[in-house]
């Protein structure tokens, strides 16, 4: 009975799971002995650094990782090294950091003084931070791309391990300095890839050339869709310091309160895993009832997931965040009930953004992310109580999002044609290793 039921598990589902387990553990166990180190107001900052890696990490490189697995897993049913296009991805992540460096860096006096307290050291650290996070990516793909979900899941579980192990010693050293929690997120990404790197070296090889074409042309869309998705869930934090700058833990607070409350997004996590190829599978053969019952069957499953997330943050969330975070109790429950809806409607918008990929329809996933965020912005800028205002930007945004989608979605699936994209184009076997 074991091994049926394993064997309806797609391949790698337990590999990365493990990995992404222990890589969202590590989050919790981080921000906690933050929390229980730093004053308020340093907790503050750590917290601006947490959202912005992320934001910008993954919203920027996790796309250059999916296009570098779906060209390597096109290029590895054909027998063809996966060198070329890791020397094409590694471009890409190198010139896109190089414009995200030149922009901290011009920035650099500004965003240590608006979000920083005036500390430019932990610019400094964004900077590494985000350098770790490209370098991360880009090998991610390639381990993807040749299935090798063991050493995928293995780089993601050492990441996480490093951290619980880093900042455990931290907090028995008794460090009080922001700086060398958010040095963290530099080690250990960069020590668990030079740990998982024997298999990319050895895949590598030479052959033919791959064209730029081939992974630039959806990287666009696709870029511009995970920004914009990661500017929705982790923006709030960086709104909170730049509004109320003068409430020293509010922007701490919504950190450990959306961190619990996001619970359900690790679940996701590992099932987007077989979601996304189930979905272009069914597109590409043109099976509409094929498509539209795993649709409903994926929106189920996350909705559960969400509501029970919703209903246990409300009733414990106020009480968690304190005990877990030494979060000041600045955040009740009428506030996890904002967080709690807004991720119920962020995980329908993940879904159905997955279901609108599946399709070859990234430009109608982007004009939906692009909807979210104006409604946000919008929100945001209303004359309300700061937290409160962010919280309803979240959950109106994720709303805006999933409401675009499934409007969208509504042609549905058509009969293949010869327009239709093969399923290498369709599928993107990457899954996404960022923790939001």
């Amino acid at each position: 009975m074991i091994r049926r039921l394993l064997s309806l598990i797609p391949p790698g589902t337990i590999a990365v799971g493990a990995g992404l387990g222990l890589l969202g553990l590590a989050s919790y166990v981080h921000l906690a002995v933050a929390g229980h180190s730093l004053s308020a107001a340093d907790y503050n900052s750590l917290s601006v650094l947490w959202s912005i890696v992320f934001t910008l990490g993954i919203g920027v490189f996790m796309p250059i990782e999916q296009e570098v697995a779906r060209v390597v897993a096109a290029r590895h049913s054909q027998g063809l090294t996966p060198g070329p296009v890791l020397a094409r991805g590694v471009t890409v992540a190198a010139v896109t950091l190089g414009v995200l460096v030149l922009a901290v860096t011009a920035g650099r006096h500004l965003l240590a003084d608006k979000l920083f307290g005036g500390d430019g050291t932990m610019v400094t650290v964004l900077v590494g931070a985000l350098a770790a996070m490209a370098v991360a990516y880009a090998t991610r793909g390639v381990l993807s791309g040749l299935q090798l979900f063991p050493w995928y899941g293995t780089q993601l579980g050492i990441d996480g391990g490093l951290r619980i192990v880093m900042v455990a010693l931290l907090g028995l050293a008794g460090v009080t300095s922001p700086v060398w929690y958010g040095v963290v997120l530099v080690a250990a990404p960069l020590a668990s890839v030079l740990l998982t790197l024997p298999p990319v070296l050895r895949a590598i090889g030479g052959g033919t050339p791959v064209a730029w074409a081939t992974l630039l042309r959806g990287l666009g869309l696709l870029t511009a869709s995970s920004l914009l998705s990661q500017v929705v869930v982790n923006i709030g934090v960086i709104n909170v310091q730049l509004l109320a700058p003068t409430q020293t833990a509010a922007a701490g607070a919504l950190l450990s309160a959306l961190v619990l409350v996001r619970i359900p997004l690790f679940v996701f996590g590992s099932m987007q895993a077989s979601l996304l190829p189930g979905l272009a599978t069914t597109a590409t053969t043109g099976d509409r009832a094929g498509f539209h019952s795993l649709l409903r069957r994926a929106l189920g499953i996350v909705t559960a997931l969400g509501l029970t997330g919703a209903v246990g943050a409300i009733l414990l969330g106020p009480w968690l965040v304190g005990a877990l975070f030494d979060a000041p109790g600045v955040l009740g429950h009428g506030d996890f009930a904002w967080l709690g809806v807004a991720t119920l409607a962020y995980l329908w918008a993940m879904v159905l953004g997955q279901a609108l990929l599946a399709l070859d329809r990234h430009r109608a996933q982007a004009v939906a992310w692009t909807a979210g965020v104006a409604a946000l912005i919008v929100v945001t800028l209303l004359p309300a109580p700061v937290v409160l205002r962010v919280e309803l930007a979240y959950a109106i945004g994720s709303v805006i999002v999933a409401a675009t989608m499934a409007v969208l979605l509504r042609g549905g699936v058509r009969r293949p044609t010869t327009s239709t994209p093969s399923l290498a184009d369709a599928v993107t076997p990457a899954v996404s290793g960022g923790i939001r």
